[in-house]
């Protein structure tokens, strides 16, 4: 599986939802409804735990199928924030303070990108 990084730097490929729903996989659709809702105390559904990846067409889940950084990326066209001419900006400071990860995956790109 080719790896998928979000507008935001994430990973979408490693994350259940995405991984549940690539491989049909009903079990770890409930623990993913489970965990998430506990984790951010919404109820999810086992049925709601579709995800394609954030920067194709398909199925999205939960918060990405809103997401602010999602949207302005699709509106700018580029395969990730990295690839943005404004990046890094304000809108990504939040993320970056709980996902210090996303920050380090879209510097990298950032970084191939200026050649």
């Amino acid at each position: 599986m080719a790896k998928i990084i979000g507008y935001c730097g994430l990973t979408c490929t490693a994350c259940d939802a995405y991984k549940a729903t690539q491989n049909n996989d009903d079990k770890l659709r409930q623990s993913v409804a489970e965990k998430w809702t506990k984790e951010y105390n919404h109820p999810f559904k086992a049925d709601q735990i579709n995800c394609d990846g954030c920067t194709g067409s398909g199925k999205l889940v939960g918060y990405c199928s809103v997401c602010p950084i999602r949207k302005c990326g699709v509106e700018k066209d580029v395969k990730n924030c990295g690839w943005c001419n404004d990046y890094p900006c304000s809108g990504l400071d939040e993320l970056f303070k709980a996902r210090p990860d996303a920050k380090k995956t879209l510097d990298a790109i950032k970084q191939k990108s200026k050649f």
